[in-house]
């Protein structure tokens, strides 16, 4: 069986896939930026593994499986998948995320960085003989907006630090760490008022688009904290921007952006906007999800799918069932 992926995905992401699998793969790396050459591979392979999917214009006939080696569905155009394609996705990205935020706010309360800078340069201030004090994470409360995977593992992380946790979504969890209180997604403007931090952690939909923008914003403490791990556009790029700008809330954590490199090459800013110039943002290159563990764990996964695959077994994480051909 034929399985494509992109060249920049097998050094690093999919380095450990050919020895998880069991069945009789021929794997050939592309660059997928070359379109041409892509959409004529997609044409004879029996699986690819993209986070993408645009219409190729040309029939797929061999296509059984669109193998995500993420969890977001927002970059597929769903309509235009075969409908004898199954669509997977992987999680598994729960547990670095989680550990990301909370390191993130424990700089954020403890301003770690900064008293370590000012110490490099004899500077003592910060210290206990002249002040000024750093803040306690104890007594505060986070708001994360889409409780689901991330907000779970955030959950049962910051819980033991004497935070109070509030979940808001479209639904309740029926499982996994419970918060302390729970609003509806439309109750949103509450759970605004009452956070010290507010994770977003929620998918990426026409529903949350522009989820957070002016108005949200305003109904924040001039001291919250905003953090975005899911996706850029869930925050209007503008209204983020003057918010911090401004100081209309305490200052936002960025991991998730409005503009991306297609190369190491290029030096592509982040936004439009100059957030690098504020000394309230903390940003970072979509990295929380990033480790060895991570890539290891779910390219055993994206490995389990393909060798159930050729086997004619059923498929893990199906977002999308193909149809049955008679």
């Amino acid at each position: 069986m034929k399985l494509l992926i992109r060249e920049q995905d097998q050094a690093i992401r999919l380095s450990h896939l050919p020895s998880f699998l069991s069945s009789d793969w021929s794997i050939e790396a592309i660059n997928h930026l070359d379109s041409d050459l892509w959409f004529r591979q997609l044409q004879t392979v029996d699986a690819v593994i993209s986070m993408q999917w645009t219409d190729p214009g040309i029939p797929c006939d061999n296509l059984k499986l669109l193998q995500l080696p993420g969890a977001g569905l927002d970059a597929l155009d769903l309509q235009t998948i075969p409908v004898h394609t199954s669509v997977c996705n992987v999680f598994e990205h729960e547990i670095p995320i989680a550990e990301f935020v909370i390191a993130a706010i424990l700089q954020w309360v403890t301003h770690l960085n900064t008293l370590d800078r000012n110490m490099r340069q004899n500077n003592w201030s910060g210290s206990h003989l002249f002040g000024p004090t750093h803040e306690e994470l104890y007594g505060k409360t986070i708001g994360i907006l889409g409780y689901g995977h991330i907000g779970k593992e955030v959950a049962k992380r910051i819980k033991p630090f004497g935070v109070r946790v509030i979940g808001c979504g479209p639904r309740e969890p029926a499982s996994g760490e419970k918060p302390d209180t729970f609003y509806l997604i439309d109750q949103l403007d509450a759970v605004l008022e009452l956070s010290d931090f507010i994770l977003v952690s929620t998918p990426l939909t026409e529903e949350t688009e522009g989820l957070i923008s002016k108005s949200e914003f305003k109904k924040m403490k001039n001291t919250a904290v905003i953090i975005n791990v899911a996706r850029g556009s869930i925050i209007n790029e503008e209204a983020l921007y003057r918010a911090c700008k401004e100081k209309q809330i305490g200052g936002a954590v960025i991991d998730t952006w409005y503009q991306y490199p297609q190369d190491i090459s290029e030096q592509i800013p982040p936004s439009r906007y100059n957030f690098n110039g504020l000394d309230n943002v903390i940003m970072s290159p979509h990295a929380s999800t990033w480790t060895d563990s991570l890539i290891y764990r779910r390219t055993k996964l994206i490995a389990e799918n393909l060798n159930r695959l050729a086997r004619g077994e059923p498929l893990l994480n199906v977002v999308k069932h193909c149809a049955k051909i008679k």
